[in-house]
C-alpha cells in the first residue's frame, strides 16, 4: 500500500510503499492483549513485601504461662492472629514476568502497526531534522494537530530532535528497536520516519 510522506512543516515529500504483511493485517485484539499484558507484567517491579512472624519487633518472650489462664495457648506476640503481629503467607519480592513466544511478540507489533493504519492514525514523515529548539518543534507539532504522538525514527534518533522533543508534553520519541505494542497503542498518533519504516520492515521480515 502507498502512503503519502510529509515534512515536519506539513509540506509534501512524495510517497512510501508499506508492506501489506506488516501494515495491512486485520488487527486481532487477542494478540494485542497478550503482548501488552506480557509487557506490563515484565515491567512490574514486584517489590511488595510484608513482615513475617520472624521479622516483627515484639519480644519473643512467651506472653503468659501455658496452663491455668483459661485462655488459648500462645507463644509470643508476633503470632499472625495478634494485632501488629507477623503476616502469614503475604506477598514477597518476585518477578511478575512470564514467557511469550518471539513469533507472537513480532506478530503483536505487526498488528499494532496495522491497527494504526486502519484507524487512520499513522503518519510518515521524511526525517526528524531539527534545530534543537523546543519552541520551534512545539509549534510544528501544534500546527500538525498531534496532541498525543509517538515518533519512531531509524536505528538512532536524531540527537537535536530528541533534545527538542524532551520537554514537549504528550510527545515520545523512540528508535526503531524501541518500538513496542504498548507505546504504539497508548498514543493517538503514530509518526514514522522513512528510515523508521525501513528499519521496522527489516526487523519484522
Amino acid at each position: 500500500m502507498k502512503l503519502d510522506v510529509i515534512k515536519l512543516d506539513g509540506g509534501k515529500a512524495g510517497s512510501v510503499d508499506l508492506g501489506e504483511d506488516i501494515f495491512g493485517l486485520e488487527p486481532r485484539a487477542d494478540i494485542l492483549h497478550r503482548v501488552v499484558r506480557w509487557q506490563r507484567n515484565k515491567a512490574q517491579a514486584g517489590t511488595h513485601k510484608v513482615k513475617t512472624r520472624s521479622e516483627t519487633s515484639y519480644s519473643t518472650k512467651k506472653i503468659y504461662r501455658q496452663k491455668g489462664t483459661g485462655g488459648a495457648r500462645h507463644g509470643d506476640r508476633n503470632a499472625p492472629i495478634f494485632r501488629k503481629g507477623g503476616i502469614y503467607k503475604g506477598p514477597t519480592p518476585r518477578s511478575h514476568a512470564h514467557d511469550l513466544p518471539k513469533k507472537v511478540r513480532q506478530l503483536g507489533l505487526k498488528h499494532a502497526l496495522s491497527a494504526k493504519v486502519k484507524a487512520g492514525e499513522l503518519v510518515v514523515i521524511e526525517n526528524t531534522e531539527s534545530d534543537g529548539k523546543t519552541k520551534t518543534l512545539a509549534k510544528l507539532i501544534k500546527d500538525m494537530g498531534w496532541k498525543r504522538a509517538l515518533i519512531i525514527d531509524g536505528a538512532e534518533v536524531n540527537a537535536e530532535f530528541a533534545r527538542a522533543a524532551a520537554n514537549i508534553e504528550g510527545l515520545d520519541v523512540l528508535p526503531s528497536m524501541g518500538a513496542n505494542v504498548y507505546d504504539i497503542l497508548k498514543r493517538d498518533t503514530l509518526v514514522l520516519t522513512k528510515a523508521g519504516v525501513e528499519a521496522l520492515e527489516a526487523r519484522l521480515k
